[in-house]
């Protein structure tokens, strides 16, 4: 018979998480990114990223693999050695991420499991340069949350797309940064239309309340 459609409905973003219909996102948490000797001087992104950003996905992480929650990775990574596979932005802002490099990987502190996916990107959004959508159509995914960097970059557009494509989108606030907190908090404002805003520990509170009741 299937699940009832209960979900179908146009009143609310805030709708009871569903662990096998619920998707954990995480976006460009990889060494280019965090490698401060080598990348612009952003002291508040370092400091919010180590001190917050990183342990709190970590957390996300776990619960979610508790709870039987897709975690699906996203990294910056070309899919050719010369990097001609990118977009024209990515050639633009010179970002060249060699394939299969150390700049590629997802960071120690949250590294995948061997049966979670790692998609590579070569765009802001990774509806526009991977089958991300399909895969997670395919799962049977309906819900998204979203954490990682940059919130006013690929974390932005990401959700946009998202909530234009049919998916109920989730921003974890504390799971999110940029080069700046002004920028950060501009950010979440400019986009918050477009999805359900949540912290680390209201999602999680959320998940072990909506779970803990199916």
């Amino acid at each position: 018979m299937g699940r009832p459609r209960e979900r179908d409905v146009f009143h609310s973003r805030v709708l009871p998480l569903l662990a096998d219909r619920l998707g954990l996102l995480v976006i460009d948490v990889q060494n280019w990114v965090m490698d401060e000797k080598n990348r612009q001087p952003r002291p508040e992104f370092y400091e919010d990223a180590h001190s917050t950003v990183i342990p709190n996905i970590r957390r996300l992480i776990e619960a979610a693999r508790g709870h039987g929650v897709e975690v699906i990775y996203t990294v910056m990574e070309n899919f050719t050695e010369d990097g001609r596979d990118r977009s024209l932005d990515y050639k633009l802002s010179n970002f060249f991420i060699p394939k299969g490099s150390w700049d590629a990987k997802v960071v120690d502190e949250i590294r995948p499991e061997p049966d979670e996916m790692v998609i590579p990107k070569t765009s802001s959004s990774l509806f526009n340069s991977t089958n991300f959508e399909y895969l997670i159509r395919n799962i049977g995914l309906d819900t998204i949350a979203v954490t990682g960097f940059l919130t006013d970059q690929c974390v932005d557009h990401t959700i946009r797309d998202g909530a234009d494509r049919g998916f109920h989108m989730i921003c974890v606030s504390d799971a999110c940064a940029t080069d700046t907190r002004l920028r950060h908090q501009a950010a979440l404002n400019a986009f918050k239309g477009y999805c359900r805003m949540e912290t680390t520990d209201s999602l999680l509170a959320a998940m072990s309340r909506d779970f803990a009741a199916q």
